[in-house]
């Protein structure tokens, strides 16, 4: 029996065997024609595992008749590329070399410095594949000489046909009837988190998995959804994927959509990210709420605290409950916007000394114009309120913070009107 996963016997020959990204290869678009055409510069694959970066960079190899040279950027060292840069001209590699470099992101900026001489002589064509945002990770000058193209999650429903091929292929490999419903198929194809190869895991699993009766194999919705892999939920808490949750999460609680936070909620505590869901919250309710509904910070704060002393799954709940009080609550950002203009002006140095008034000292120095303190007290005063100047002299009229349009605010503001404006 053949000891290479099924995803890699299975692997298409052609691009329209390829599983999705049809913004990519269909007739028409950029990648498409290079690839038909055989002539392809350096390239970067971005996008998550299993999407069909790999397959593209084989069919590209035997369309251009290049040799096909595979590096891993956590594994590989420079003797690897200096072996490979060795084959050029050879009877090995006569039209050249095409290196697939896949996870470009773990070599350092010496080893990526190290193929610059050879893609740009044409030597050496890179088809180099990250998980990560090229433009954080890749060396400027290899990203500079090369194309990116962003590989995207597959869905379901492109996912299921290839789930069908695999089940066919084993099939006619083991000289085997299989026999599978349409259930079965939907769970794999969902339970794999748009990986093609892990749906492909899966289905070859479920093959394993099933006894052979009077010579078939008949694949139970049972087997395939305790096989299936559910946790295959793509999240890397050092990757982009976290962040882009993470985001999403909290972009929905400010935008007051309950079903959307709860979705991105789920996906966080899918992954087992309690911290980061609790953190997202607190930001949101004092950032995205805040004196809309003040009363809201120490609510979120005893479910985050409940949150976090009962742990998961039970922690989706005072969770949940949060984040749709944060989702449906009024919104504002003044004081996020207030807090965000005074550092803006502390870190220009526009700060001035203390007022004499505020100080904390008793004592004025033989230069001092105006001997004393004065500090006003305002308590001793109607409405506990008296002007006196509070900012530095160089900023004294400057205003951070802007009442918000919402009814708390907005009666803040008529009650401080109505006091500050006697004494004008």
């Amino acid at each position: 029996m053949n000891s290479n996963p099924l995803a890699d016997r299975m692997r298409p020959k052609e691009l329209s065997e390829v599983v999705g990204q049809k913004h990519l290869l269909t007739p028409g678009k950029a990648l498409y024609n290079m690839i038909e055409n055989g002539e392809v510069p350096n390239l970067i694959f971005y996008g998550p595992s299993g999407v069909g970066k790999t397959t593209i960079a084989s069919i590209i190899a035997s369309r251009t008749k290049r040799a096909l040279r595979k590096l891993n950027g956590t594994s590989a060292s420079t003797q690897d590329i200096k072996n490979i840069v060795a084959e050029i001209d050879t009877f090995t590699a006569p039209n050249g070399i095409l290196l697939y470099l896949d996870e470009i992101q773990y070599f350092n900026k010496r080893q990526q410095q190290s193929l610059l001489e050879y893609i740009e002589n044409g030597k050496i064509t890179l088809i180099a594949s990250t998980t990560e945002n090229p433009y954080f990770y890749v060396y400027s000058a290899i990203l500079s000489r090369s194309t990116v193209f962003e590989f995207k999650t597959v869905s379901a429903e492109d996912i299921m046909p290839a789930v069908r091929r695999g089940f066919d292929f084993l099939s006619e490999e083991n000289s085997v009837e299989i026999e599978y419903t349409d259930d079965v198929v939907k769970t794999i194809a969902y339970g794999c988190g748009g990986d093609v190869r892990k749906a492909l895991n899966s289905v070859e699993n479920c093959y394993f998995a099933t006894p052979l009766k009077e010579g078939k194999k008949t694949v139970t919705l049972e087997t395939a959804e305790e096989l299936a892999q559910k946790s295959s939920l793509r999240y890397d808490k050092d990757g982009d994927e976290h962040y882009d949750i993470v985001s999403a999460y909290q972009k929905s609680m400010r935008g007051s959509d309950p079903d959307a936070a709860l979705h991105y909620l789920a996906r966080l505590l899918e992954a087992g990210d309690l911290p980061s869901a609790c953190r997202r919250l607190m930001v949101c309710a004092c950032e995205d709420v805040g004196l809309a509904y003040p009363q809201i910070i120490p609510i979120v704060k005893a479910a985050v605290d409940a949150a976090l002393m009962v742990g998961l799954p039970e922690a989706e709940i005072p969770l949940a409950d949060a984040v749709i009080l944060v989702a449906t609550s009024p919104k504002s950002n003044s004081a996020n916007n207030a807090i965000k203009a005074a550092m803006s002006d502390v870190r220009k140095g526009n700060i001035g000394p203390i007022p004499r008034q505020l100080q904390n000292k008793h004592f004025d120095g033989e230069d001092a114009a105006v001997k004393g303190q004065h500090y006003i007290y305002p308590h001793d005063y109607e409405n506990h309120w008296t002007y006196q100047q509070y900012l530095p002299d160089v900023i004294k009229d400057r205003q951070y913070y802007e009442f918000g349009d919402n009814k708390n605010e907005q009666a803040y503001k008529a009650y401080w009107d109505r006091i500050k404006g006697k004494k004008k």
